[in-house]
């Protein structure tokens, strides 16, 4: 966890901005909270409304996904949500032009989270450069590999856009080396094999693979897929810079509306005794 080392001056100045900034903001919580968005569902007014809630509720920084046919990492919840969008009518550029509107307007840091055929059948350098104008910080590409993907990092790295990347606890040493030298912004630490919405046991193999990511990372740590409540984000004190909360949130809403996203936003921020 970059925060809870001794980090040197030269260190930190050859942090991306977003990273520079989730250091700043770690210095003042125990950890910072990152919320999830699919765009164009259930619409967009919602997707606006749950935004500025995040903000009311001191959430430290937003990722909003572009819905795509085939989103690989996504369990049922998020799945139903990019279908239904999708069969809305949710475009791309309606996407893009929400999001440049709501990082204009709000003052936290924006993340895209996609997959490579949507920046593809855009235009890789195109959508990454397009990203940028935007105000968006980084991108997540689950099925981005570095080592496949040169195209992507090299516009990443010519549009200062940082690209994201995940690791797993299967994540062998090596690996995880390769991939935490290669991320921008923080390092997305997958909490358990499998997709998005299920439930996670954080237990001491959680530990133990969050150590290991610590001690390859140089950037800050995020962990999600499966933080269901406060006990998961008291958890990760100590052992992460930020909680990732995706599932959980487009479930709460599902049944007790926004109110109900505001209750327990803030639930997951309450001091423990």
């Amino acid at each position: 966890m970059v925060s809870g080392k001794n980090l040197s001056v030269e260190n930190t100045n050859n942090m991306s901005k977003l990273a520079e900034e989730i250091v700043g903001k770690k210095k003042q919580k125990d950890i910072l909270l990152m919320t999830h968005q699919i765009l164009g569902y259930p619409d967009f007014e919602t997707n606006y409304n749950m935004i500025r809630l995040f903000v009311e509720c001191g959430v430290d920084l937003i990722e909003l996904q572009l819905p795509f046919s085939e989103p690989i990492a996504d369990g049922p919840i998020f799945l139903k949500a990019n279908q239904e969008a999708l069969q809305r009518g949710t475009t791309i550029e309606q996407c893009l032009q929400f999001a440049r509107r709501v990082t204009a307007e709000f003052n936290i840091p924006f993340i895209f989270m996609t997959y490579y055929n949507i920046l593809y059948q855009y235009g890789v350098d195109e959508f990454v450069a397009t990203s940028k104008s935007i105000g968006i910080r980084g991108l997540i590409v689950p099925d981005a590999y570095p080592e496949e993907s040169c195209d992507y990092m090299d516009s990443c790295k010519k549009y200062e856009v940082d690209p994201i990347l995940l690791v797993t606890p299967y994540t062998p040493d090596e690996r995880l080396g390769y991939l935490s030298r290669k991320t921008g912004g923080l390092l997305y630490c997958v909490a358990r094999k499998g997709v998005t919405g299920g439930k996670t046991d954080f237990n001491n193999n959680t530990t133990t693979f969050l150590s290991r990511c610590c001690q390859y990372a140089s950037t800050p740590i995020g962990v999600g897929f499966g933080i269901q409540h406060k006990n998961d984000v008291q958890f990760l004190i100590g052992k992460s810079d930020i909680a990732i909360i995706g599932s959980k949130l487009l479930e709460v809403l599902e049944e007790e509306g926004l109110a109900g996203v505001k209750t327990f936003l803030y639930s997951l921020q309450q001091k423990f005794e």
